[in-house]
């Protein structure tokens, strides 16, 4: 199971083909102020920035934090999945693109998420719910 960013830099390395990982830094704006629960919040998340990574290229989730802040720090969670090469091949940017609008699309239209791995700013996993 992926309970982190380092499990999921591991996963990813120890596929048959190469991989690129996409991020999708996302913003959540609140609804209303009532809690239903601690841990149960109602709002829309919608897109800030994406940028695509090669597994080797991330340091630590820490230093994945400070350089999406250098950007800016209008996110509070991170969308992640994987793009597998072909033939030996790893996936460019350019090939990363229409992946990464595709999460964009997915999280403004509602779609279900669950194929993506989302942390929050502190690597906590979060489970995202469409209403």
């Amino acid at each position: 199971m992926i309970a982190t960013l380092t499990d999921l830099i591991s996963a990813a390395q120890e596929q048959t083909e190469p991989q690129r990982l996409l991020f999708l830094f996302a913003k959540a704006e609140a609804q209303n102020k009532k809690k239903k629960s601690k841990r149960q919040h109602s709002g829309t998340i919608s897109p800030v920035m994406c940028v695509d990574k090669l597994p080797e290229e991330i340091t630590s989730f820490k230093a994945l934090v400070a350089e999406a802040d250098n950007i800016t720090k209008e996110w509070d969670f991170m969308l992640v999945a994987g793009l597998s090469g072909a033939k030996g091949n790893t996936p460019s940017t350019e090939d990363a693109e229409p992946h990464l609008n595709k999460m964009a699309n997915d999280l403004m239209s509602g779609q279900d998420l669950s194929q993506y791995i989302i942390f929050d700013r502190t690597e906590n996993p979060i489970v995202v719910q469409a209403r």
